[in-house]
């Protein structure tokens, strides 16, 4: 790591406090381009640990920038890992409050929930399936935290992916009842389509990003425990919503799920 402990968290504390006062900043390799991968995942770590302190619950985990598209949109070039909290979570159906979020945009995904924990090295698409237990349209809602959405991967990873809400609905599927590489979708704003995409614009396949997450945890000494939901990524790039919009999933044989923004 090349962060001293006490700028790790001086960082943590002021991208948490962006996010809690809905104000952006410019991105922290500004002032700390020597900021390595360690350090990025270390103040991550340390704005979760501040939530978890004020009483709020890991609900999940995510995968971002997997998508090509989403890729092109970001100017990176490796996808990236990030939590959930049960203060994210909204209701099918509601409402999500754009006053407190700094520029919001939605993205449509493919949702898994494992029965068996996953962990790396060594973890595929095989693996990831076996201990799935069911699939599930979602929505999520990224807010970076980083004027203009302007930001390197270690800005971003330090900034929890840009994660602020997310929703899942739909249809429960089991894995075996649907080609995930090749199921379509399409995402609604106000009830026109804006974005279109299959299942293997994630990394060729949406359970690859599970893959993913569960070799980078194992490299760290853990893993993606029973029981867990995982956001595998934006299908296509992120589209951008303010108050007024109503925003809807629509998965080839899974349903839809829905949103509305106030």
């Amino acid at each position: 790591m090349a962060l001293a402990k006490q700028t790790i968290e001086q960082l943590a504390q002021h991208l948490e406090s962006c996010q809690l006062q809905m104000r952006d900043t410019h991105k922290i390799t500004d002032d700390h381009p020597d900021m390595d991968w360690d350090d990025a995942y270390a103040i991550q770590d340390a704005i979760l640990a501040s939530k978890l302190a004020r009483g709020a619950r890991v609900v999940g985990l995510k995968a971002g920038l997997t998508s090509h598209a989403k890729m092109r949109q970001m100017g990176v070039t490796d996808p990236v890992f990030g939590f959930l909290v049960d203060d994210y979570s909204v209701p099918e159906g509601s409402e999500v409050a754009t006053r407190e979020l700094i520029h919001p945009k939605v993205e449509p995904e493919i949702a898994f929930v494992l029965k068996a924990a996953l962990k790396g090295p060594g973890c595929h698409i095989g693996a990831v399936l076996a201990a799935t237990d069911f699939v599930m349209p979602g929505i999520e809602v990224i807010d970076s935290r980083y004027r203009d959405f302007k930001f390197d991967l270690k800005s971003v990873v330090a900034d929890n992916t840009s994660a602020a809400r997310f929703v899942v609905g739909g249809r429960a599927l089991r894995p075996s009842e649907v080609d995930l590489r090749t199921v379509g979708l399409v995402l609604e704003k106000n009830g026109q389509p804006v974005a279109l995409g299959a299942g293997a614009a994630v990394l060729g396949h949406p359970a690859a990003a599970v893959a993913a997450l569960a070799n980078h945890l194992g490299r760290r000494g853990q893993e993606i425990p029973a029981g867990s939901l995982i956001l595998s990524g934006g299908v296509t790039e992120a589209v951008a919503v303010t108050a007024g919009d109503s925003v809807s999933l629509r998965v080839q044989g899974m349903g839809s799920v829905s949103l509305r923004f106030a």
